[in-house]
């Protein structure tokens, strides 16, 4: 990792960090890596929806559901709606006691979805 990426503005690294993300899920899609596709599609949301808190606040809330993240930095119902869809993502792919298979019917979703609330937060950014 490159020492310059410290001095960053955070908007702007969160924001990268979320695109990186985004890329990287669709990349998994590809390549039919749906669990993986699918953590990737919820942690670009996340990273996303904090890089609008810090422009908002300074500061994120250290949480993962997204649904409460986009409720505190009052987002429009469809996008805390589309977060309502992507949370379970995070759970689901990280722990095999919950895992279920993804289709990739429902990841296709997830990440259309996740492009859809990136793109609301990089207009408000």
């Amino acid at each position: 990792m490159k020492g310059d990426n410290l001095m960053e503005d955070p908007v702007k690294m969160w924001l990268k960090f979320a695109e990186r993300d985004l890329r990287s899920a669709r990349k998994n899609y590809e390549i039919e890596e749906y669990h993986v596709s699918a953590f990737l599609a919820q942690q670009a949301v996340e990273k996303a929806l904090k890089a609008l808190h810090i422009k908002k606040t300074g500061d994120f809330p250290k949480i993962h559901d997204l649904t409460r993240l986009a409720r505190v930095i009052d987002a429009p119902d469809e996008i805390v709606r589309l977060c309502a869809e992507i949370t379970p993502a995070y759970t689901a792919a990280r722990y095999p006691d919950v895992a279920g298979d993804f289709s990739r019917e429902e990841v296709d979703e997830l990440i259309k979805s996740a492009e859809k609330v990136i793109e609301w937060v990089k207009k408000l950014i």
